[in-house]
């Protein structure tokens, strides 16, 4: 630690209750620079700020109240208090944005000092945990050990916890669809947001989950309100319209991935309870897209855009604007289209547009996503009825790319793979190997690999 004055000495404290926001109290022989740093850091993060002061003590007015661990009387000591901790919520709410204060405080000190500030190692890799072995940490990120061993230059299987390991591709946790009917928030998430993706209003969030304001916590559980299609209930389907219930699925994301209402499941199948049984057999609405005729006549459902809709009926955004006189993209569920099958098409010889989907990881944009897969920016606000470049991690974007298979290129990103590469392409691994001369399966961020 040193006994000098450049070395900082940081007591990290809460407050158990009394107050909101977060303070810093610093020694009386130092200035007010790093206390205030931190707490301007702290704010760009959503605390809230109380203040920062000196304390004397009483019964000598030359000595600080506090007393701090390893503060020689040399050092520049600070008692930074994050929050005060009234109720459950005050709780939830440091449990949630903990990493995210304590980072302020980090890139404040590399503010103060002077010096760059490198982010958080974790982000880099792995961090080992108590009980991790090369075998677990494999297993969980799909990898071989000899695999890990390699890439961190192993000679043992020996590991030490907090070393930081390296991971083959360095594959991002896969985001937790929601479950059931709620919706846990995620960060960078709003109301708007949410609704959008879920296909309800902002209204019907906060009604369904009685907010009396639009902020929202990491890690909040929100009721999703069900969206009742204006549409007659199917009949009921043929035997053969069933679906077998899997590891991992919900009414909700068994609906979505069927193009109907959790409604239309409940009623349908007598439900009287959103709990599902492994193997359950569920009966389905018959919802398979008519066959594109003149004038034929198309209800939207969630998560058609104008883009989706024209693919499926071999048509042009446009050609169903000017059918339907739409100003704009935007649509609701339960709007009736008229779908002009007759008008304006894919002109003969141009192969029809194929469409992949891609998540947003950290440090993407509009563009960055474009340039990656071929297209262009304004193809891919058309294919999502985006309004703004704005992104959130973790949103999903529908990628519209031409039928032509000659001369495409991919970049490796953080989390790639050979098989999720193959798979996103609808190719085999061999094909990709084969194009690229590949002797092994481990990848490099920022590879381009030739796609056949």
């Amino acid at each position: 630690y040193g006994n000098n004055p450049d070395v900082i000495v940081i007591s990290n404290h809460l407050n158990a209750g009394g107050g909101d926001g977060a303070e810093v109290i610093y020694a009386l022989r130092n200035k007010d620079t790093l206390s205030r740093i931190i707490l301007e850091e702290i704010a760009k993060q959503g605390q809230n700020v109380r203040k920062w002061y000196q304390r004397r003590l009483p019964s000598d007015t030359s000595k600080d109240y506090y007393f701090i661990h390893r503060n020689t009387g040399v050092t520049e000591p600070v008692i930074v208090e994050y929050g005060f901790v009234d109720n459950a919520a005050d709780a939830a709410q440091i449990k949630n944005n903990w990493r995210d204060y304590t980072e302020a405080v980090v890139r404040a000190v590399a503010i103060y000092k002077g010096i760059p500030y490198g982010g958080v190692v974790p982000e880099e890799g792995y961090v080992v945990q108590s009980g991790d072995t090369l075998w677990t940490i494999a297993r969980r990120f799909g990898v071989s050990v000899n695999e890990l061993r390699e890439l961190n230059n192993l000679t043992s299987n020996l590991l030490r916890v907090g070393q930081v390991l390296q991971i083959p591709g360095d594959p991002e946790p896969t985001p937790v669809p929601p479950t059931g009917n709620t919706y846990t928030v995620q960060k960078g998430d709003s109301l708007w947001s949410i609704a959008n993706k879920l296909g309800v209003t902002v209204n019907q969030l906060r009604e369904a989950n009685n907010l009396t304001t639009d902020i929202l916590s990491l890690g909040q559980v929100l009721q999703i309100p069900t969206v009742e299609e204006p549409i007659p209930t199917p009949p009921v389907p043929p035997s053969d319209s069933t679906y077998t219930v899997q590891k991992g699925d919900s009414l909700w994301s068994i609906a979505n991935k069927f193009g109907v209402s959790v409604n239309e499941l409940r009623n349908l199948n007598n439900l009287t309870t959103d709990l599902l049984s492994l193997g359950q057999v569920l009966l389905l609405p018959v919802s398979t897209p008519p066959e594109p005729t003149p004038g034929t006549v198309y209800t939207v459902v969630s998560g058609d855009s104008l883009y989706l809709i024209a693919n499926r009926f071999g048509t042009t955004v446009d050609a169903i604007k000017k059918a339907n006189n739409l100003t704009s993209n935007l649509l609701s569920i339960g709007q009736t289209l008229i779908i002009p099958t007759t008008e304006e098409g894919p002109s003969n010889g141009t192969p029809p547009p194929s469409v992949t989907t891609y998540t947003v990881a950290r440090g993407d944009n509009l563009y960055s996503i474009a340039s990656r897969f071929g297209t262009t920016v304004d193809a891919i606000r058309n294919a999502n009825n985006l309004t703004s470049n704005l992104l959130s991690i973790g949103q999903v974007l529908t990628i519209p790319t031409t039928g032509t298979q000659e001369g495409r290129t991919y970049i490796v990103q953080r989390g790639d793979s050979l098989w999720t590469i193959a798979n996103r392409f609808g190719i085999t691994v061999n094909q990709l190997r084969d194009a690229n001369n590949l002797t092994t399966d481990l990848l490099s961020l920022g590879q381009v690999l030739q796609i056949p």
